[in-house]
């Protein structure tokens, strides 16, 4: 008798848990059902590319999935669990019922936001990058015939507020496209200013200092000015100001402030911890809910050996999902499903479109990969992400 298994949420966990039950599931009588308010997937890691150019990183799930899985563009409202049953909301506002035999939870994360009155423009999404790419533009246009010193330079400078990996890849990016775009309407380059808000006192602090350094030596190069130990309250008035009492010229503040579990997990009736993830066991199994499992963003996964939880990343994400179309099969049958492992120590950034950086620990030993291999390790990353390439 042919089951079904529903996923929730087509991010990088959600694409991955799909390819994941195909293959657990080959050969065996499964209907797939992906559900997400998209029709596509959306690569955000890539938000800062429409941030400084016309880029789509939008990808259809017709093309991701050409056969053998069920799309359905809706937002689920309710989990009735001892029904097995999910109720949801269609684009024409219609609602309906969806049953499943087993339910994966990967609704991921929305990036977090600052209050209204803080100003400044989030990267939350497509559509606040196009806004950011507008602003910044317009903004270089008035510098152009601006004859106010101050005003000028107010202009000329961007705030990045947020030096977690998704800061640093932004100001890089934005460094690069706007000393190119000031060169082409006859400003000078040495005028534009790109700041990295640090709240901390050195970047990158999930890993050694060297790495840190390097990567601020290599922002440094791209043309963007770290400034460490700036929590930034609010822009107004072409100011950005500080928690410490300081204030920047800076007409544009871009704020990167990292990511939260989607909040539409709230409202399904799921066991949540305190930072609104869903309560899982390290077979990804969801508290007191039969044939639920969640992976991704919103699920709280810890390793059992070290206690540590997993980090809202795509390499997590992927990785989990990989391992649960495993853990569904092993539950049918009975038998003991795979345990949870945290994913090795390993990051990469993109330090502009023709530089980047990786770092690799294992065995003790640290090691960097810089400049252009960097770069193609990180757009190899981003491509396994979003299912554009296999491992």
């Amino acid at each position: 008798m042919e089951k079904t298994c529903v996923i929730v949420g087509g991010g990088y966990a959600g694409i991955h848990a799909v390819k994941a039950v195909q293959k657990a599931f080959k050969g065996r009588a499964i209907k797939i059902v992906l559900i997400d308010k998209n029709s596509y997937h959306v690569r955000k890691v890539l938000l800062f590319k429409p941030a400084v150019k016309d880029e789509d990183i939008k990808i259809p799930f017709s093309e991701i999935f050409p056969e053998g899985v069920d799309i359905i563009q809706a937002c689920v409202q309710s989990l009735f669990s001892e029904n097995k049953m999910l109720r949801c909301l269609d684009s024409a506002g219609e609602t309906f019922d969806i049953h499943y035999d087993y339910l994966v939870l990967a609704a991921g994360s929305v990036v977090r936001e600052p209050e209204t009155d803080r100003g400044g423009i989030a990267l939350s999404g497509i559509d606040a990058a196009q806004q950011i790419n507008k602003a910044w533009r317009a903004n270089l246009k008035a510098a152009v015939t601006e004859t106010d010193k101050q005003k000028k330079q107010s202009l000329l400078s961007i705030s990045v507020a947020g030096a977690g990996l998704s800061g640093i890849e932004t100001a890089a990016e934005l460094a690069y496209s706007i000393r190119a775009y000031a060169k082409e309407l006859g400003l000078e380059e040495r005028e534009v200013n790109i700041y990295l808000m640090n709240a901390q006192n050195r970047l990158f602090l999930d890993g050694p200092s060297s790495v840190g350094d390097k990567l601020e030596r290599d922002l440094k190069e791209a043309g963007v000015k770290v400034c460490h130990n700036s929590r930034v309250l609010r822009a107004s008035g072409g100011k950005v100001q500080l928690e410490n009492g300081n204030e920047m010229l800076s007409d544009l503040c871009v704020w990167t402030l990292g990511l939260q579990p989607n909040p539409m997990l709230q409202q399904m009736n799921v066991p949540l911890n305190a930072d609104g993830k869903v309560i899982v066991d390290s077979s990804y199994r969801v508290k007191g809910l039969p044939s639920v499992y969640s992976v991704g963003d919103c699920a709280h996964i810890v390793d059992a050996v070290s206690g540590k939880p997993d980090k809202m990343t795509c390499k997590e994400a992927g990785a989990q999902a990989a391992r649960l179309g495993q853990v569904i099969l092993a539950d049918i049958k009975g038998i003991k499903a795979p345990l949870h492992k945290s994913y090795r120590d390993t990051y990469c950034w993109s330090i502009g479109p023709d530089k980047g950086m990786g770092w690799v620990s294992k065995w003790g030993l640290n090691v960097m990969i810089t400049g252009k291999l960097g770069l193609k390790m990180r757009k190899f990353t981003w491509d396994i992400a979003s299912l554009l390439r296999i491992y």
